[in-house]
């Protein structure tokens, strides 16, 4: 998995690329925390994301939990397909 990170002041944009699970889950972590906490707004760009599993899940969860605001962009029709089923549709913000 890839990880890029952009930083504007309080906000952040991060672009993750490949594969989100149990093995790759902590390096979104790690990549989050290396923000630091002056970031509140985070921008989860997925658009090069192919798959994401239950540990991926959780690391967004955790996500959600930790920052004020998240939103998510650029799922793919596969990716939505998983937050569908999970109902994280209805509980993030994905646009």
């Amino acid at each position: 998995m890839n990880i890029e990170k952009t930083v504007n002041g309080s906000s952040a944009v991060i672009g993750v690329e490949g594969w989100l699970d149990t093995q790759t889950a902590p390096e979104l972590g790690k990549a989050v925390e290396e923000l630091g906490a002056e970031v509140e707004q985070l921008t989860l760009d997925l658009a090069k994301l192919e798959y994401i599993s239950s540990a991926g899940l959780r690391q967004i969860v955790a996500l959600h939990k930790k920052l004020k605001k998240l939103t998510i962009v650029n799922a793919s029709r596969e990716i939505m397909e998983v937050f569908k089923m999970t109902g994280f549709d209805k509980r993030l913000d994905i646009q």
